[in-house]
C-alpha cells in the first residue's frame, strides 16, 4: 500500500485532501521527516501525521472530521459540579512536556501509543516556536489532566487529552473551548470522529465544510497574548 501513495519529504510533496483514500479513510501520503515547515504546512491545508511506533509518518485529511464548536459550549449541570467542587486550577502553556508526555503513557486499556518520541519532539519544537500548545489540570498541585495541539489563526487542533483525575481532561477540553471562544474560533478540529470525542460533544465535519472554516480563518490574527502563559481558571470562573 506505501508504494501507491505519495512520498512527503517537502511541503510542497503534499498532493490534494481530496485524493486521500477513502479506505483507510483519509490516508494521504507517507514519509520520514516531522520538520516544523511540514507540520504547519500540512495542517494549513487539513492534514495531519499519525502512525505508529515503527512505521513510518502517514499522513491524512478524513471525511468526514470531528470538531467542537467554542461558540455552543455551554457546562452541563454535572460539569458545573465538578468546576465548583473538584478545586481544579486550570493553566495554559504551563507545562507543555508534561502533558505530552502524560498523553503518551500506557494504560491497561491502551497499552501502545502514537506519540512517539518522535512526535514528541515534533510538537515540543512547535510549542517553542509558539505554534504548539498545553492546557493543564492541577489539583494539590500535581498535574492531573491536559490536552494539547496547535493553532493557526483562529482555529485550534487538538492531538491529544489525558487524565489522571475523575473529569480532569473534560475540565481541560472546557476551558479550552471558552479560551477560544474569547477571540471568536469557531471550531476545535479534534480529527477522526469516535464514541468517546461525540460523547463529548464533538460533531461530525465534512471535508468541505472543514476546508471552508480552514480558508477562512486560519490567517486571522488573535489577541496579543493570547497563547502566552496563564491562569485560565482566573480568566474564566464558573
Amino acid at each position: 500500500m506505501s508504494l501507491e501513495l505519495p512520498f512527503i519529504e517537502q511541503p510542497d510533496d503534499f498532493p490534494d485532501v481530496t485524493q486521500a483514500l477513502h479506505d483507510p479513510n483519509g490516508l494521504l501520503g507517507f514519509g520520514c521527516v516531522l520538520s516544523n515547515e511540514l507540520l504547519i504546512n500540512a495542517y494549513y491545508q487539513g492534514i495531519f501525521p499519525w502512525f505508529n511506533p515503527g512505521e513510518p509518518v502517514f499522513w491524512w485529511s478524513p471525511d468526514p472530521r470531528a470538531g467542537f464548536f467554542p461558540e455552543h459550549s455551554k457546562p452541563s449541570k454535572s460539569l458545573r459540579k465538578v468546576l465548583r467542587q473538584a478545586n481544579f486550577r486550570v493553566t495554559l502553556n504551563h507545562d507543555f512536556h508534561g502533558v505530552i508526555t502524560a498523553c503518551a503513557e500506557t494504560a491497561p486499556n491502551r497499552p501502545a501509543t502514537w506519540i512517539t518520541q518522535e512526535m514528541i519532539a515534533a510538537y515540543g519544537n512547535l510549542h517553542e516556536e509558539g505554534v504548539a500548545h498545553s492546557v493543564e489540570v492541577w489539583q494539590q498541585q500535581q498535574l492531573v489532566g491536559g490536552l494539547y495541539g496547535l493553532s493557526l489563526g483562529q482555529l485550534f487542533f487538538g492531538e491529544s487529552m489525558f487524565h489522571r483525575a475523575s473529569n480532569a481532561s473534560k475540565v481541560a477540553l472546557f476551558y479550552l473551548m471558552q479560551h477560544c471562544r474569547s477571540a471568536g474560533f469557531p471550531l476545535i478540529d479534534c480529527q477522526m470522529p469516535n464514541p468517546h470525542l461525540m460523547s463529548l460533544g464533538a460533531k461530525e465535519v465534512s471535508r468541505t465544510e472543514f476546508l471552508s472554516y480552514l480558508k477562512q480563518y486560519r490567517d486571522q490574527t488573535v489577541p496579543p497574548n493570547f497563547w502566552q502563559p496563564s491562569e485560565l481558571s482566573e480568566l474564566y470562573n464558573f
